[in-house]
This record gives C-alpha cells, sequence and structure tokens, in this order.
C-alpha cells in the first residue's frame, strides 16, 4: 500500500443518501476471485443509466468522490472498497460513513474524509456546478481545499486511520510495527513453555 498524504485532483459530486455496498458493487460482482477489475462492476446499475453522473465526460479521470450522507452502509463486502480504487478514486468525502466501509477503506488506501452535513452540501453543489475545479484532500492536516473557491473545510479521521494512510500501512504493515517486540517475545518464549518429558507427545 502507497504512503497517502495529499490528494489533488477533480471531484465527482454523488448526490445520493444512504448509498450501500450494494449499490457501490453489486452482488453479480462477488463471484470474480481476483482482487483487481472491480472498477468496471462500479455502480454497475446505475451506469446503465445514460444521466448518471459518473458516466458524465466532464468528470472523467476524477480521483475523488463526493458523496451524500451515510455512504457505505449494508454488508461488510470489501469489494466495494476495492472497486472505487480500482476505478480511480482515492478519497470519498461523505457526511457520514457505515463504519465497517470506513475501516474497510484505510486499509486498502482509500481515505474516508467525514464532513459536517452542511458543508458536504456545499461541496457537492461547488463540484457540480465546476466539475473542472480542483479539490486537495490533505490528510496530514485533515483538511479539504478548494483553491479556486477559498474553500477550506476540516474533515474527521481518527488518528489510527491517519497513521496507517500517511504511511501505507495495511494490517500486515502495522504488525511489522512492532516487530522488534515480537521477535523479543519469541526469542524468549520457548522458556515459558512447560517442557514436556522425552518420548511424550
Amino acid at each position: 500500500m502507497e504512503p497517502t498524504t495529499l490528494i489533488a485532483g477533480k471531484a465527482v459530486p454523488l448526490d445520493r443518501s444512504d448509498v450501500d455496498t450494494d449499490q457501490i458493487i453489486p452482488s453479480d460482482w462477488l463471484k470474480r476471485i481476483e482482487r483487481s477489475g472491480f472498477g468496471a462492476g462500479l455502480f454497475a446499475e446505475w451506469r446503465d443509466e445514460p444521466g448518471f453522473v459518473l458516466n458524465a465526460p466532464e468528470h472523467a479521470g476524477a480521483t475523488i468522490l463526493v458523496a451524500g450522507p451515510n455512504f457505505g452502509t449494508g454488508s461488510s463486502r470489501e469489494h466495494a472498497v476495492w472497486a472505487l480504487v480500482d476505478y480511480g478514486f482515492k478519497a470519498v468525502v461523505s457526511p457520514k460513513f457505515g463504519d465497517i466501509f470506513r475501516s474497510n477503506s484505510t486499509r486498502s488506501g482509500l481515505v474516508p474524509a467525514e464532513v459536517g452535513a452542511a458543508e458536504g452540501r456545499r461541496l457537492l453543489d461547488l463540484v457540480a456546478g465546476d466539475p473542472s475545479a480542483e479539490v486537495v484532500v490533505d490528510v496530514e492536516r485533515r483538511l479539504i481545499e478548494v483553491p479556486s473557491a477559498g474553500l477550506e473545510i476540516p474533515f474527521r479521521l481518527d488518528d489510527d486511520a491517519r497513521h496507517r494512510l500517511l504511511n501505507g500501512l495495511d494490517d500486515i504493515g502495522v504488525t511489522l510495527e512492532h516487530e522488534s517486540d515480537i521477535a523479543a517475545f519469541e526469542a524468549r518464549r520457548s522458556g515459558l513453555l512447560p517442557l514436556l518429558p522425552a518420548g511424550s507427545g
């Protein structure tokens, strides 16, 4: 997982609330055994609608998704995060995330930037009105900026998630941060175990 400190790019305004993981990646796509290729299934049913925002050419290449409240609810499928990342998104902004979705995001390098409801609405309207506006998500400062509009919005991200993202740590990486402690424990562990008589076991 690559460290994520700053994301700058265009944003897609997904003006829908209560978007669940089945809408993010329909269950038909869960039969895949690889972790890659899920971007093609992102919002698959909605993308059949010609007017769906992701189909608009002005949003091509966007790296930030600005959504309504309650994003990523429903089942715990990691595939929802994989689909967003595989499509090219590096951050999702919403006034509220599903807890499991938020956790899965930070373990896959996707920034779940949680903002206030009023600030989220303002950012949605701004991006919808100006698709070319550059949006900056600063993980270190926990701040979203739209320089062309002079907009600065703080976002919530717990310290553990921020540490993971800034240092590019998945679960294995977090464990390896304690490698010296683990090695020290293993070195003395045999002395803590009971000895079996020879020939037993």
